[in-house]
């Protein structure tokens, strides 16, 4: 076998604050939050690349993971010589608030209790995440992000990074994103909740030192799963084919393909993922709203001074290309330095974590640009 990139080990890391003041008016004290970077950052601190994860991501974003030896969730793309060329760039991803990888979230000890948080954790937005994360930049001496850019809840906060932050973000890279969601969106996602809290184990939350609420849990990830993916993958992956079987005859156990790998994904879900921190971050999808407010989204969007490479998949139905065109045609109202691209892939929502030459060949173009264009 030939790899042609070198083998990159992850650097993992938290950093506590005394206090993260919420949207919701209530201060979290203290916080922390797990992150890893990739490559070096230069003399000026100009070459930092904020990679933002999607709903069920982490801060392992690249590279290998000397815990666990697995590669992270866009490997494929950040790296030496990859889209986010780590050669040139400094780049890093941190959990989000509210999650359950090192950053505090639902499944973290209270100090006022000395219990986990549980269902007692404060309400918690996009806008909270991205707060968390800008006192990060501020704690590595980072005064202004070269770029920010996620897929999914990652393309909300690179959204959100830069209408809040508009002097601290150079470019803005949103992939396979929406504004706000949808309430078919919405709808997908309370089914998840609903799984959740339907499972006895859940007991209002208070599950932590006891069994788990795995079934609801696994049952969330399979509706999510299906979202991901596009009528034309499943049938390419999976088709109609039995799996152990020669002919017609169901017991309501393992009969399709499909079955099996959908029970496989939320088996592995539950082994990694908080079921509260599930119910936290879905519910902050589905709150986040830029036109929150304000009169339109072109007015949330016209103090931004960020340039944008908005990015799209033709299969995806979950985030379909008419919500990142809703976005260019926002920043294109005020002659924003915008470009987009629907990019064509059979993947659905995946495509953005797995189609990645084209993804590769645009960012990478779009970044060399950003960079020339510094002041």
């Amino acid at each position: 076998m030939i790899c042609l990139f070198p083998l990159m080990i992850a650097e993992a890391h938290t950093v506590a604050f005394d206090s993260l003041t919420l949207d919701s008016g209530v201060v979290l004290s203290p916080v922390q939050i797990a992150w890893e970077s990739y490559g070096q950052l230069d003399a000026s601190a100009s070459n930092a690349i904020l990679i933002l994860h999607a709903f069920s991501g982490d801060a392992h974003a690249a590279g290998v993971s000397p815990e666990t030896g697995l590669p992270g969730w866009w490997d494929n793309m950040i790296g030496p010589g990859k889209a986010f060329d780590t050669d040139r760039y400094f780049v890093f991803c941190s959990n989000v608030l509210g999650g359950c990888r090192g950053t505090t979230g639902p499944s973290s000890i209270n100090p006022a209790t000395g219990c986990p948080w549980a269902m007692s954790f404060p309400v918690i937005t996009v806008g909270d995440m991205v707060r968390l994360q800008k006192k990060l930049v501020d704690h590595l001496g980072i005064r202004r992000l070269l770029a920010v850019t996620g897929g999914s809840m990652g393309g909300m906060q690179a959204l959100e990074w830069a209408v809040s932050y508009p002097d601290c973000v150079q470019a803005a890279i949103p992939i396979a994103t929406t504004s706000r969601h949808s309430a078919q969106q919405i709808a997908f996602d309370e089914v998840g909740r609903q799984a959740i809290m339907a499972d006895p184990d859940w007991n209002g939350g208070d599950y932590y030192g006891k069994a788990p609420p795995a079934r609801g849990l696994a049952v969330a990830r399979m509706v999510g799963h299906i979202t991901y993916m596009s009528d034309d993958s499943m049938r390419e992956k999976f088709a109609r084919r039995l799996r152990g079987k020669q002919e017609f005859g169901f017991d309501f156990e393992v009969d399709f393909e499909v079955e099996s790998y959908l029970r496989y994904r939320g088996r592995q879900f539950v082994d990694r993922f908080d079921a509260n921190s599930y119910l936290y971050i879905t519910k902050a999808m589905d709150y986040f709203d830029l036109t929150a407010g304000r009169p339109s989204l072109a007015a949330a969007l016209e103090g931004i001074k960020a340039r944008f490479l908005v990015l799209s998949f033709s299969s995806d139905w979950l985030y379909p290309s008419y919500q990142s065109q809703e976005i260019v045609r926002a920043l294109r109202g005020y002659n924003a330095d915008v470009a987009y691209c629907e990019l064509p892939s059979n993947y659905g929502h995946d495509a953005f974590l797995v189609d990645v030459a084209e993804q590769t060949d645009l960012i990478r173009g779009f970044l060399a640009s950003t960079w020339k264009a510094q002041p």
